[in-house]
């Protein structure tokens, strides 16, 4: 390795990649279709159409096209906050004493504080080309609400957001940024819908979940006239505009002759890890390179760790199509923990296929460790990340410290998909020791197991 490496490593603009990769493209075994649960059947694209906008239903469909275009409108926008360097953490390496080098792809520098920007401004330029009105979205921490108010600010769209209900009432500020941008919030489960309404009257004071608050956005979108509905994380189309991150990152990686042995990502519906992670494995499928990759999930909601791979809703409502993914059921509400963005029952078929093939790791952590990890990061390197993050950086710290056992210099690689300015009431918990870590039991998940369709699992 190159001893002269930068701590920041830039591109330039004109080095912004200019195509999206399709990992689906290379993968010998392809997600399962998503199935419409009236009959059971594999969806068709135009069953999708009063729901998401047009291009983006081709890409969802499309597993066969390697390199898809961005549009230059898109990229103008990018040029607003990226590229984003490639941190060299010197200062958390001194701090762990290990001998293993630790570098993080920085997200959190614009005003969504993460990576949901990359997915927002694609999907609303392709919403404003097919002529729409507005948009409707749920968002768990706020970012990708956050994300999306921007970009229908930047091209003139409506946008209206349902709040898992917890953050909403954590997190007063990023709801006051999504507003400034002019969305309107709202918190999920809420009167303000006929599945929210059923849903407080199954779970009443409910704290809400990132399933729930997809069926509340769907169904807005459903009776509005010359809306649709655009999702931030788990559809192939979200993590295809997600993987300018790794691209970006395999970029900068290449001019410093970096080579990675263990990359992390965190993952609660897969845009995170896999916009991050996919490039890389590309390369893997294509038998380039060989990498050890590391899914970092919370405890509180182990989708991957402790879920089934069968066919699911992807909202707790339930009107959304069936996707077959690690799930831990449509039914089942984590604990009100304080990575909001994490808390989702499902992930990604892509992702969930891959994991299926072995072709990379998951781990949970708890939250008590988790936010151990971000101190200890925000002392050493200066930024106050995001709980979400957190997961993978408590992963990378791990993987550092046993390099100091063995004495390994291992090269681990990191995603700092967000940052934590709008977490500090979670914060405040922590530094009080108040905070505490709800595990779900086998007999909660048990029954939500019991409560999957059995559309696509018979």
């Amino acid at each position: 390795m190159n001893d002269k490496i930068p701590y920041k490593i830039y591109l330039s603009e004109d080095e912004i990649p200019k195509q999206w990769y399709n990992v689906r493209a290379d993968m010998k075994v392809k997600p399962a279709p998503l199935l419409n649960p009236a009959n059971g059947q594999p969806l068709k694209p135009e069953e999708l159409e009063p729901i998401f906008c047009k291009e983006l239903i081709r890409q969802e469909f499309d597993n066969d096209t390697k390199w898809i275009d961005i549009p230059e409108e898109v990229l103008n926008f990018y040029k607003m906050y990226r590229p984003s360097p490639l941190v060299h953490a010197t200062f958390l390496e001194k701090a762990l004493g290990t001998p293993a080098r630790i570098f993080y792809k920085f997200e959190g520098n614009n005003t969504s504080g993460s990576h949901k920007l990359n997915s927002a401004i694609a999907q609303v330029y392709y919403a404003k080309q097919q002529g729409l009105k507005g948009v409707t979205t749920e968002t768990g921490a706020g970012q990708w609400g956050t994300a999306l108010s921007m970009a229908c600010a930047y091209f003139g769209l409506d946008c209206q957001v349902y709040m898992v209900k917890c953050s909403y009432e954590q997190k007063p500020f990023r709801r006051e940024v999504m507003r400034t941008y002019g969305a309107k919030v709202t918190p999920s489960p809420s009167e303000t819908t006929a599945v929210g309404r059923k849903i407080l009257a199954e779970h009443p004071g409910t704290t809400g979940s990132l399933g729930c608050a997809i069926s509340e956005a769907v169904e807005a979108a459903l009776t509005q006239e010359g809306y649709r509905y655009q999702l931030g994380s788990v559809l192939s189309q979200v993590l295809l505009h997600q993987t300018i991150i790794g691209l970006e990152a395999q970029k900068a990686m290449k001019k410093y002759d970096i080579k990675p042995d263990i990359l992390i990502g965190c993952t609660g519906g897969g845009s995170n890890l896999g916009g991050f992670a996919t490039p890389f494995i590309g390369e893997m499928l294509r038998g380039e390179a060989d990498y050890k990759i590391i899914a970092a999930e919370p405890a509180s909601c182990p989708s991957f760790t402790k879920g089934v791979f069968a066919y699911d809703f992807c909202d707790t409502g339930r009107i959304c199509p069936l996707a077959k993914m690690y799930t831990l059921g449509s039914q089942f509400i984590p604990s009100s923990n304080h990575a909001g963005g994490l808390r989702f029952h499902g992930m990604s078929p892509v992702l969930s296929q891959l994991y299926h093939d072995g072709v990379f790791e998951c781990r949970s952590v708890i939250q008590t460790d988790v936010f151990q990890a971000a101190e200890t990061f925000a002392r050493a390197e200066g930024i106050l990340p995001a709980p979400e993050s957190s997961h993978a950086i408590k992963i990378a710290i791990d993987e550092a410290l046993k390099c100091k056992e063995t004495g390994e210099a291992k090269t681990i690689v990191f995603n700092l998909s967000g940052t934590g300015y709008f977490d500090l009431m979670a914060y405040g918990k922590f530094n009080d020791g108040t905070m505490g870590d709800i595990l779900p039991t086998d007999e909660e998940l048990k029954g939500c197991f019991e409560r999957l369709p059995k559309v696509g699992n018979e």
